[in-house]
């Protein structure tokens, strides 16, 4: 039996493809950054070819550095950026627009009017969601109601509607399969978080065809095979999960209790729950964790923050005080403390637990004495102070303390921020021996579906520790840092009614 599986990361700001051994271990792979576009201030695009095309050449790449031939590949996992949305012919596969991001903000007008109209609770209710332009359901109306001649197509069933994961599935399998996981499914607005469906009731309230929507299946599913044309062979595709969700399962986080943090363009803290939903009082979202068999899944709690690894590439090609994203923590260090500087990283409003579309970056405390090093601490500072107000929701939520924390993307590599981060929350943060925890998460789902590996027990002693970082300051020291934290909130709040 074939033992190598092909995980597809579909990111951001790249395409990633990794190709993992029944160890766990990477043995090839490949990543191509793609472009933003920034058509106005607050909207953010991609182009949905040039998705497929960088996720298709990094897929052949990978597997050419690991050495094998795609026969050898039992399986393909697939696992994406969430909530980005996108529209295609059904009869030539082209896409009618380009994707718009899960960042873009041209929906909060709009968000606001169904708030206003009365709907949000319900809409809570149903999805474990917020009336929130992050999410799928009014960039899909915001497409039907401005680029002419859509909607009358979307009711004619002549466009199909897809989150990435959707899009890419389509294409692998040469339009021969339409479908979406639960994670993904729950994260557009339009699916009922208890009854694992689309509600008739979400798509009339966002006035969105049904004739649009994919297939709804679990995580662990059947969801086609490659076009042999692609890769030589035909490659089941076996696993589709979100990237957060992906993340959770790539290390080790099965079980209620568990924990992780990614730091990626945006840091996203997930808390498995087990079964069981629990509605946030909080600012929180509820969110399916893992579809594991049909009208079946595990459930989680989640903080999403908007702005965290961004703020560093902000520091990067907007400020150009580091020429590498990697400097910022030598830079940072050259500093005891950000001397009183605060930045509040709030480029595209900010989201757990406070949800305000319209709040404006912003950087409080500046003296003639600031320099490029302080303001590099307070970025890394707004990173883990982000962070700690989002687990501080979440254990009121979920009624639980955190044992540790679990984390993982690009900026787990830093010391100094990990270091910061356990400070903040007062328990360990736990770095995995493997960092690549979101492909690795996409490979297991589709691995223990496929049966390269029995079981998430099994899944689950593969993961191993690579250093631990426990806290060294007092409480008190904690709360006057998040209380200078919560005033700079405040001005970024301010200055969006100003």
């Amino acid at each position: 039996m074939s033992t190598y599986v092909l995980a597809l990361d579909q990111g951001t700001t790249s395409s990633r493809a990794i190709v993992f051994d029944e160890r766990g271990t990477a043995r090839g792979f490949a990543q191509q950054e793609f472009e933003q576009h920034f058509p106005q201030p607050g909207w953010v695009e991609h182009d949905p070819e040039e998705i497929w095309t960088t996720q298709l050449a990094t897929a052949r790449v990978a597997i050419a550095d690991a050495g094998i031939s795609p026969s050898e590949i039992a399986t393909i996992g697939i696992t994406n950026q969430r909530e980005t949305t996108i529209l295609w012919e059904r009869d030539t596969g082209n896409a009618v627009h380009r994707a718009i991001v899960w960042q873009d903000r041209r929906t909060a007008e709009r968000c606001a009017e169904l708030e206003a109209a009365g709907y949000g609770e319900r809409v809570a209710r149903a999805t474990g969601l917020r009336l929130d332009p992050y999410f799928s359901a009014t960039k899909i109306d915001w497409l039907l109601r401005n680029i002419p001649g859509l909607r009358a197509r979307a009711e004619r069933g002549e466009l199909a509607f897809g989150t990435v994961d959707a899009w890419l599935l389509w294409k692998l399998t040469g339009g021969k399969s339409h479908a979406t996981d639960y994670t993904n499914a729950s994260r557009t607005l339009l699916f009922d978080l208890e009854k694992l469906a689309w509600s008739d009731e979400l798509l009339a309230i966002f006035d969105i065809p049904r004739a649009l929507l994919p297939d709804a299946l679990p995580s662990l599913a059947t969801f086609g095979a490659t076009d042999p044309q692609l890769f030589g062979t035909s490659i089941p595709i076996t696993g589709i999960a979100g990237d957060q969700q992906a993340a959770l399962a790539g290390q080790a986080g099965f079980a209620p209790g568990l924990a992780k943090n990614t730091y990626g363009t945006g840091s996203f803290v997930v808390l498995h729950t087990g079964e069981r939903i629990v509605r946030s009082r909080h600012g929180l979202l509820a969110t399916v964790a893992l579809g594991t068999a049909p009208g079946r899944a595990t459930y989680a709690l989640e903080g999403s923050i908007f702005v965290t690894g961004a703020a560093v590439q902000w520091l990067r090609d907007g400020l150009g005080i580091i020429a590498s994203a990697a400097e910022i923590e030598t830079l940072a260090a050259h500093v005891d403390d950000s001397d009183g500087v605060v930045f509040v990283p709030a480029f595209t409003g900010l989201g757990a637990p406070y949800w305000n579309p319209n709040a404006r970056g912003t950087i409080v405390g500046l003296t003639r004495g600031t320099t490029r090093a302080h303001i590099a601490r307070s970025v890394l500072d707004a990173i883990v102070l982000q962070c700690a107000e989002v687990v501080t929701a979440m254990t009121r939520d979920a009624g639980m303390a955190l044992g540790e924390l679990r984390v993982d993307g690009g900026a787990a590599a830093n010391d100094l921020l990990l270091q910061l981060q356990a400070d903040m929350l007062g328990c360990d943060v736990v770095r995995p021996a493997t960092l690549e925890t979101t492909a690795l998460g996409a490979a297991y789902i589709a691995g223990v579906q496929a049966g390269v590996w029995r079981d998430f027990e099994e899944v689950s002693r593969q993961w191993r520790v690579s250093k631990r970082f426990r806290p060294k300051i007092d409480k008190a020291i904690r709360d006057e840092r998040l209380a200078t934290w919560q005033r700079a909130i405040r001005a970024a709040t301010t200055a969006s009614t100003s």
